[in-house]
């Protein structure tokens, strides 16, 4: 397991549980948890924050001194972690997304049309890390 060297017996369930059923991670976040990058400093703050961590398509284990969260705002901060659990919202933001996309190309916002469009194309990304369809 990635976090074999985790003792807390809640934070190993939550950990399994998450990967229970076939769930996946996905995000940059992810290499650093499938090779064991992850320094014991970090470790240690994320036994008892990463539940606090919880974004709307995932989770930011960016560190208190490291400054505020962006990984809501680019989704591509290195810290920034998604599970297959997630893949519902990220589908379902997809679907905004597009409808944004529409939006923008009628009104003639070609800025606001690429913008949605490179959202679009990091959330179809994260959703191909996790073996999860959906389509922009």
């Amino acid at each position: 397991m990635i976090y074999s060297r985790i003792s807390d017996p809640e934070i190993r369930r939550q950990y399994e549980t998450a990967l229970a059923d076939g769930h996946r991670i996905a995000g940059p976040a992810a290499d650093a948890l499938l090779h064991d990058a992850l320094d014991d400093k970090t470790v240690d703050w994320l036994k008892t924050n990463f539940l606090k961590t919880e974004l709307e398509l995932g989770h930011c284990l960016r560190l208190p001194a490291e400054g505020p969260c962006e990984c809501d705002l680019i989704l591509t901060c290195p810290k920034f972690l998604t599970t297959s659990e997630y893949a519902p919202r990220i589908r379902a933001r997809l679907a905004t997304e597009q409808v944004l996309i529409d939006d923008a190309r009628a009104r003639g916002w070609d800025r606001e049309v690429e913008r949605h469009e490179a959202t679009c194309r990091r959330l179809q990304h994260l959703l191909d890390d996790l073996d999860d369809g959906g389509t922009c």
